[in-house]
């Protein structure tokens, strides 16, 4: 046995380190990762106390066979009384359905021979007064802890008399049966009943009923492999009392259920400290990051750099870090702190005089008309300061044409034409295979053109996370665009379109942008007006081009190091693996 206690003892390392990310964004909540090695742990208990493993036999006890005896006359008496009902007869555990190897003084029995089992029932909707009753009513989602006493409905003397309710006693074990929740138990601290998606025991003489919920938890992934229904899975009654489990001594019952428990809070006790770990690791990462992004000067951006990069070994270690490494980089990129500045580069300025001439002069032609006056930046809202060679400006000062996407529906009449739908875009770029066709009007193709260097600006969805991002165009399209979509479209050279790329997936737009949704039926949209408001930073386009470059380059490091990270974790989950195979 103590052998045993080293697996759990020495590995405590790997059980603190091993983690499974779900998501690659957000600090701090244990829904965006799993604990896996502690999980790992957690499941590694329960086997070992189900299999005599996790503590040592004691040649006192009273064996298993004869507590099987009692439990038998035992059951014989409530049957005789009309205590419980008749139950059906099932065969003895076959060695062909023999597992493992149990403890001498242990025995293999059917869950059907340690308690009375029964199943809940549902009583009739449409009458009230089966309802609102003293007697809670359990369902299988409400298995949520070891022990509950809590239900969300209750039901009346009244529906106990005329449905197939039973009435379970404090201390009856509950065991879920159908979809997500199978395999899930739970033990009663007050009378209740259940639907017909929970079963329930109650345990013979001699049967401790937190053994046999640490028996039932440690089965769970054997009652989901039984699951059957396909979209919901359900186990039934009679597959639960004819599964085959090990049973102890009474005695032996006692020191597993204790020795669980101790362990059980050696994993809470590592939960948490791995929680608080990664919780002050990503802390550590965005404060000394945000130290770079809101450096207010050269000074303090090169005190807060040399901090950053004095600790790369400690911060670059999660995929989180490596994530806000490369938000980072968007940050300073899009507001001059990335790559040096070349006095010879034409400054933004000069480009942004030419565009306003060039307004003016269209104007007066009546080529284009007066466009309304955009809000002036106000000093509130520069929250970057910029080099002397870049400008900020409203998205609406470049003058942009905007123009939203036609009807998803399509014209009544005209030729079969490609309309790109959201369903068409694939890592933010438009693709060409297995388009819609619909019948367009030749007048809306022309209005509804994709021509390379467009953007379109995705205007309506569900997810926050898809609202007002930029597609760039990088070639002529054969299709319009549907009214998903506002298209942006440029008539002068003011960004390389990769530069605007960087500057639309930085938080200098994304949060301006979040902040703008207007929510209407769960759908999320963004405006032609909303965009025209963006704060942009120009850098000077020779500028912009170094910029992308630099990027570039560093992102491909960062996702290099996002591999390693990942390999390195694939490699910890499999040692985690293979200690506990080895276990047996």
């Amino acid at each position: 046995m103590g052998a045993v206690e080293n697996i759990i003892t020495d590995n405590l390392p790997l059980w603190s380190s091993s983690v499974q990310l779900k998501s690659t964004r957000g600090r701090g909540s244990s829904s965006k990762r799993n604990l896996y090695g502690v999980k790992k742990l957690r499941e590694l208990i329960l086997d070992l106390a189900v299999r005599g493993l996790l503590v040592p036999q004691d040649p006192n006890d009273e064996p298993a066979a004869l507590l099987l005896e009692k439990i038998s006359a035992e059951r014989a008496f409530l049957i005789k009384n009309k205590t419980i009902r008749k139950a059906k007869v099932l065969n003895k555990v076959s060695e062909q359905e023999v597992p493992y190897k149990i403890p001498s003084n242990w025995v293999w029995i059917r869950l059907n021979d340690i308690g009375d089992w029964g199943a809940g029932a549902t009583p009739r909707r449409g009458r009230s007064e089966l309802y609102g009753g003293d007697i809670p009513w359990f369902k299988s989602g409400e298995l949520t802890g070891d022990f509950i006493s809590q239900s969300e409905e209750t039901v009346t003397e009244l529906a106990l008399k005329e449905s197939s309710l039973r009435l379970n006693k404090v201390g009856d074990v509950l065991l879920a049966m159908y979809g997500a929740t199978i395999g899930k138990a739970s033990i009663l601290n007050i009378d209740g009943t259940t639907n017909q998606a929970v079963c329930a025991c109650t345990a013979y003489t001699g049967i401790s009923n937190i053994f046999l919920l640490t028996l039932l938890k440690a089965y769970r992934p054997r009652f989901i492999s039984m699951g059957a229904g396909g979209a919901q899975p359900n186990i039934s009654r009679e597959k639960i009392i004819a599964t085959p489990a090990a049973l102890p001594p009474l005695a032996e019952q006692h020191r597993i259920v204790a020795k669980v428990d101790e362990l059980m809070a050696l994993c809470d006790t590592l939960e948490q400290q791995q929680e608080n770990s990664i919780e002050a690791h990503e802390t550590l990462v965005e404060t000394l990051f945000s130290a770079l992004t809101n450096a207010a000067d050269a000074e303090a951006f090169q005190s807060a750099w040399q901090r950053v990069s004095k600790h790369f070994d400690t911060l670059l270690t999660t995929e989180h870090s490596v994530d806000k490494l490369k938000e980072t980089i968007l940050q300073l990129a899009v507001t001059g702190k990335l790559v040096p500045q070349d006095p010879n580069d034409e400054p933004a300025s000069v480009m942004l005089e030419k565009i306003s001439a060039d307004k003016e002069h269209l104007i007066k032609e009546d080529k284009i008309k007066k466009q309304k006056s955009i809000l002036k930046i106000g000093r509130d809202e520069q929250p970057i300061k910029l080099p002397k060679s870049w400008e900020l400006v409203r998205l609406g000062d470049l003058s942009p044409e905007f123009q939203n996407g036609a009807s998803s529906r399509g014209d009544k009449e005209g030729i079969e034409t490609v309309v790109f739908r959201l369903a068409d875009i694939e890592n933010w770029k438009i693709s060409t295979t297995d388009n819609r066709y619909l019948l367009i009007d030749p007048k809306s193709t022309a209005r509804y053109s994709i021509k390379k260097n467009d953007v379109l600006i995705i205007r309506v969805n569900g997810s926050a996370s898809i609202v007002g991002r930029f597609i760039f165009c990088d070639t002529d399209y054969e299709g319009i665009y549907c009214d998903h979509f506002i298209r942006m479209r440029f008539h002068h050279e003011i960004f390389s379109t990769n530069y605007l790329t960087l500057l639309a997936s930085s938080d200098l737009v994304r949060k301006s942008i979040e902040n703008m949704f207007v929510s209407t039926a769960g759908q999320k949209t963004v405006n032609q007006k909303h965009i025209a408001s963006l704060l942009v930073s120009i850098p000077p386009l020779a500028e912009q081009h170094r910029i992308v470059a630099k990027v570039d380059e560093l992102m491909n490091l960062c996702d290099d190091l996002k591999q390693s990270l990942n390999e390195a974790q694939t490699t910890q989950m499999q040692l985690t693996d293979a200690v506990v195979e080895n276990a047996f």
